[in-house]
């Protein structure tokens, strides 16, 4: 791995990146990073001992460019590169509904870009990340995209049409699964348990729940199926659930999700 790769706007997400490329085998003298506050520049050089460079000095110096600034914040981004960025280099996006075309029309003529959408697990090493390619980039490009995010958790490659959805799908999704925990938690508690049991019994259920989805081979419908006995406990709670339109109101959640991404895309803030 000698190619150099800079991380810039490495908040949360762009740190969790980065240590992940280190336990991953790439070398901290291979990395770049970019941070706004000084302060947080010098944190990075000693928590991981890479580089802290200028955007101007990324965008000349590395060979693959990794964009993990807030949507709203990339534009001025773009301007500020746009200048210092050869044709050669790869521009892997990692902002919401920003399509690849944004980044080609502003950047040198055939520049490669490829647009990911990763969510918050890669703190923890299980993100799940989406790739496109743009219109310039390569099988090579995205093979390259692949194994940067694949240091963090799994990816998956779908056409950009389809990287709306999957935002608001597995982008958002970690915070619906933190919701449903609240609530059960809630429910614990209201049920007469207190709040630290409730929630280790919770957690618990989900991470065993998630790993058998995973790895059983099963549809959902025949893992619960497989659990809620009839007239028991689980029907009745699967009824009320169903009595309250959850169902519906989880699709109707996930279709506003998929819709913000599209008006983040058409540059609308409000």
């Amino acid at each position: 791995m000698t190619q150099k790769v800079a991380v810039l706007g490495t908040g949360k997400i762009g740190e969790a990146l980065l240590s992940g490329m280190i336990r991953a085998g790439w070398a901290p003298a291979d990395l770049l990073v970019t941070a706004r506050r000084p302060e947080r520049a010098d944190e990075l050089r000693t928590r991981y001992g890479v580089n802290p460079v200028s955007n101007p000095e990324a965008a000349k110096t590395a060979d693959t460019l990794i964009l993990t600034v807030k949507p709203q914040d990339m534009g001025a981004l773009l301007d500020e590169l746009a200048p210092h960025i050869p044709a050669d280099r790869l521009v892997i996006s990692g902002a919401a509904g920003i399509p690849t075309s944004f980044f080609e029309e502003r950047l040198a003529a055939g520049t490669p870009v490829v647009r990911v959408m990763t969510n918050t697990p890669a703190l923890v090493d299980e993100a799940m990340s989406v790739i496109s390619a743009g219109s310039h980039a390569t099988p090579e490009h995205v093979a390259h995209a692949e194994e940067i995010f694949g240091a963090v958790g799994k990816t998956l490659r779908v056409p950009e049409s389809q990287q709306d959805a999957c935002t608001a799908l597995s982008g958002s999704g970690p915070a619906y699964f933190f919701y449903l925990v609240e609530a059960m938690t809630d429910a614990g508690i209201l049920l007469g348990l207190p709040r630290d049991k409730a929630h280790d019994l919770i957690v618990q259920s989900a991470i065993g729940a998630a790993v058998m989805l995973r790895d059983s081979g099963e549809h959902p419908v025949k893992l619960r199926e497989n659990v809620t006995s009839p007239a028991g406990t689980t029907i009745n709670a699967i009824r009320e659930l169903e009595n309250h339109g959850v169902r519906a109101a989880l699709i109707a959640a996930l279709e506003a999700a998929r819709d913000r991404s599209r008006e983040l895309a058409s540059g609308k803030k409000d």
